[in-house]
């Protein structure tokens, strides 16, 4: 059930839908005054949610910044948080990877670079329809093409959301008592509610985020005032994390 209302959330969350209720509303009213009142509000909330500073600057608020390497202790294990492929695309003889494909890259650079000694790739699908394989078992095929030992790769494939991806990597963790200290890789926006929820069950990985959305402060005139579909996008990427945090804080997940 919780899997269904987090995805009805997300719709709701989209800044898109918000507009087109309110442009809809401004059509079939018969109150002059609320359709001009609603008109404003929508303009004002065009301007706002396509201002590529203004998204920039919240997500500099609300991303957790980077980690150098020199500052990523040499760990026991890495856990990356799937999310970042796509299992409704055919031919499935390839992997699809989506936006956040920096989670498993720099994943692959933490190993390669002798950070971590294992790696859990924590994920099992976030599709409500059912799907031909797992993302965790699609970002290993990935690990193995990359060179990296089948020996080295533990997965925990029956998560949904990041409450389970928590949960079920803690009960792996239980069978590996030789894994003492951990990597937490997720996206940076991502972060906040992914550590605080490893905490809740007892976990206290060192974190290193990924997939930034934000970049750095920069006062051009094409940040400042010129419109943004991507900007657009953001907001509703930003807007949906802060509602999943404040429901997982509720629920007691983070």
């Amino acid at each position: 059930m919780f899997f269904i209302l987090s995805k009805i959330l997300f719709y709701i969350a989209l800044p898109v839908v918000w507009l087109v209720g309110l442009l809809l509303y401004a059509v079939f009213t018969k109150r002059k005054r609320w359709r001009k009142l609603v008109l404003q509000v929508a303009t004002i909330l065009i301007v706002v949610l396509t201002n590529p500073f203004l998204i920039n600057e919240a997500l500099l608020a609300w991303e957790i910044p980077p980690r150098t390497l020199a500052q990523v202790p040499v760990s026991d294990a890495g856990i990356i948080l799937t999310g970042i492929t796509s299992l409704e695309k055919s031919p499935h003889d390839r992997v699809y990877l989506e936006r956040g494909a920096d989670r498993i890259l720099h994943t692959l650079w933490l190993f390669r670079n002798k950070r971590i000694r294992l790696i859990i790739i924590s994920g099992g699908s976030g599709s409500i329809k059912a799907v031909y394989s797992t993302e965790a078992a699609e970002l290993k095929r990935i690990l193995l093409q990359a060179g990296v030992p089948e020996d080295r790769i533990l997965l925990e494939n029956k998560s949904h959301n990041t409450h389970e991806n928590a949960l079920f990597t803690a009960q792996l963790l239980q069978k590996h008592p030789e894994i003492k200290s951990l990597v937490l890789i997720t996206s940076a926006f991502h972060m906040r509610r992914a550590a605080a929820c490893f905490r809740v069950v007892g976990e206290n990985p060192v974190i290193f985020p990924a997939d930034f959305y934000s970049t750095d402060r920069a006062y051009m005139p094409l940040n400042l005032i010129v419109p943004s579909a991507k900007a657009f996008a953001n907001w509703h990427l930003l807007l949906h994390e802060i509602l999943g945090f404040i429901t997982y804080k509720v629920l007691g997940y983070c």
